[in-house]
């Protein structure tokens, strides 16, 4: 179902025991400018009914027959890389429109065509893309992809400053974030680079870890007093991912994660047990949504914390959620940024929610792929962003990324 076709269910009108609870989770936010234009569409893959393996033989859910290798998986996958591929700009990144949400829009002020026409590109989007193609399990030097990363990995850097952050114009901490995340991903992966890989990766947990503030948290720009659960969960897994690929990190920063997010969860009422989007500041303890519980468990997953008494609660939302959010919101950044998460969260609890919920997506992500082999971002950052999620969540039960081992 197209945008135009269907009305928006605003995230914006829940309430909890009187307190109201907003939608929270987008890329890289600041200033409102203009908005997004709208981007065409082309046709959609046939629509499923249920997942088959591309031989007519249907998997089942409760069974745990949703094979990650099927082929039809498989050709979804490789029809969107080779999209990223072809869409790469001459710099080595992607581009995207860098803004924040604004009730369930998305108000830019850098765009993809002021990035194309001089020479940047979105170091998050850019980053994304990467990993999505570290996902498929390609070797980095030799493989199909080897000039791909040559590009990238200069782009990205020479996109880091003399103190460690990632940045390429107006983008900020969550693309930080996914940078690091790509390098610390990639480090181990290539010989050809390693040397500037991990002088890179060394440099940017340095610099994550001195942004953290006095909360234990990370906001939208380093150094800054305020404090998001959104922004914060990119930060501490890009860290525990350097620190497993044998980066010094230090375990007080992540200590302090760890009682943030714990003191973040709601104490009653009915989301009792989900977790706000803040607790400090203007705003805080009255928002909660999708992507915001699939951050707060997929950050205390990667603080090794895996105690279902800590976090039941945000799965009970997720799960009760995930409809909604696809039925409305599929081509919206809601709908790729939280489940981003949201899939690593059911990932790693595994059983039978996680089968149902593999079911949902893995047959809306085939059924919305373009027939060019892109997938469709109208609200947010574009379709690079959403094509490297999609590949990145279709590739997640494979576990290519060492980030998707646990």
């Amino acid at each position: 179902m197209s945008s135009a076709s269907r009305s928006r269910r605003p995230l914006a009108l829940l309430l909890c025991s009187g307190v109201a609870i907003a939608s929270a989770a987008a890329l890289p936010l600041a200033p409102i400018a203009a908005p997004a234009t709208a981007r065409q569409e082309t046709p959609r893959e046939p629509p499923l009914e249920e997942l088959d393996d591309g031989e007519g033989r249907r998997s089942d859910p409760s069974s745990g027959s949703a094979d990650p290798s099927l082929p039809r998986l498989d050709r979804a996958v490789e029809r969107g890389l080779a999209w990223l591929v072809a869409n790469q700009e001459s710099c080595g990144g992607w581009v995207g429109d860098v803004g924040h949400k604004q009730e369930d829009s998305y108000a830019i002020y850098d765009t993809a065509e002021r990035q194309r026409r001089e020479g940047h590109a979105h170091v998050g989007v850019s980053a994304l893309a990467g990993l999505a193609l570290l996902a498929d399990g390609k070797p980095v030097d030799t493989g199909p992809y080897a000039a791909t990363f040559d590009r990238l990995i200069g782009y990205v850097t020479r996109s880091q400053d003399e103190f460690g952050y990632l940045c390429d114009g107006t983008t900020r901490m969550y693309s930080h974030s996914f940078a690091l995340l790509f390098l610390s991903q990639l480090y181990g992966m290539t010989q050809r680079h390693h040397a500037a890989v991990e002088r890179a990766l060394t440099k940017a947990v340095a610099f994550t870890e001195s942004a953290q503030n006095e909360h234990g948290a990370w906001r939208y720009q380093p150094f800054t007093l305020e404090a998001d659960l959104s922004v914060t969960v990119c930060q501490v897994q890009a860290l525990r991912a350097a620190r497993d690929a044998g980066i010094a990190v230090k375990k007080s920063v992540i200590d302090r994660v760890v009682d943030y997010v714990r003191d973040s969860r709601i104490g009653g009422g009915r989301y009792e047990g989900a977790f706000y989007y803040k607790i400090h500041g203007r705003g805080a303890s009255s928002k909660t949504s999708y992507a915001i519980n699939a951050a707060a468990v997929t950050t205390l997953h990667s603080a090794g914390l895996y105690d279902p008494r800590e976090y039941g609660g945000a799965l009970d939302y997720l799960a009760a959620s995930y409809d909604d959010v696809a039925r409305y919101y599929d081509d919206h950044f809601y709908f790729w940024y939280g489940n981003w998460y949201a899939a690593q969260a059911f990932f790693s609890e595994g059983g039978p929610r996680w089968r149902r919920y593999w079911q949902a997506l893995s047959t809306q992500l085939l059924s919305n792929q373009q027939q060019d082999g892109r997938w469709l971002n109208r609200t947010g950052p574009g379709d690079a962003f959403a094509t490297a999620i999609a590949c990145l969540l279709l590739r997640l039960p494979a576990q290519y990324l060492p980030i998707f081992r646990g």
